[in-house]
């Protein structure tokens, strides 16, 4: 009988911010891996609101105690990441038929520069709308009550990403946007 080697898996993102359905996909690959790394890194078309540390620590306050995952920040290439780790395979969430079309494309170019396999996990309905950017846009046009915020990502982001969002505000202008209108 042959030895099952251990699977490392990588989890990539920018994570600007992370959110619910993210920890969704993370907590489900978590089980189906012996070790599962997220892989905080940075998309060079995009500019980041959080800085890399910040989505780090973020990330890993929320895994604190999950076992068998740890949050690691890189730079360049993933496949290069995901070779020098000596990781297995990256795991990937479907949204929808666009997420398919550019994330098989990714896992292709991945494969051919760096040899690494790609699994996609779907997400779960709850959280097919969920986008990082559409959240951002959600609170820099005004909603700023975290509770409002937490069907999309977890009440300790939802504080943070008020507090870089609203930061540049009027005082007497962001509190009357924290107030409820439920």
């Amino acid at each position: 009988m042959a030895i099952r080697k251990p699977i490392r898996a990588v989890f990539p993102g920018m994570f600007d911010p992370i959110t619910n359905g993210h920890l969704d996909i993370i907590k489900r690959a978590a089980v189906l891996v012996d070790e599962l790394i997220v892989a905080v890194g940075n998309n060079p078309a995009k500019q980041p609101l959080f800085s890399t540390r910040e989505r780090v620590e973020m990330i890993q306050e929320l895994l604190e105690g999950t076992e068998g995952v740890r949050v690691e920040a890189y730079e360049g290439l993933t496949a290069d990441f995901v070779k020098a780790i000596q990781a297995k395979v990256l795991i990937r969430g479907i949204r929808d038929n666009v997420d398919l079309h550019y994330e098989l494309e990714q896992a292709n170019i991945n494969m051919v520069i760096g040899e690494v396999e790609t699994v996609f996990l779907l997400t779960r309905d709850q959280f097919a709308l969920t986008s990082s950017t559409y959240i951002k846009q959600i609170v820099e046009l005004g909603c700023l009550d975290p509770k409002r915020l937490t069907r999309f990502v977890p009440l300790t982001v939802a504080h943070r990403l008020r507090e870089k969002l609203a930061g540049g505000m009027p005082a007497e202008l962001s509190s009357s946007l924290l107030r409820p209108r439920d």
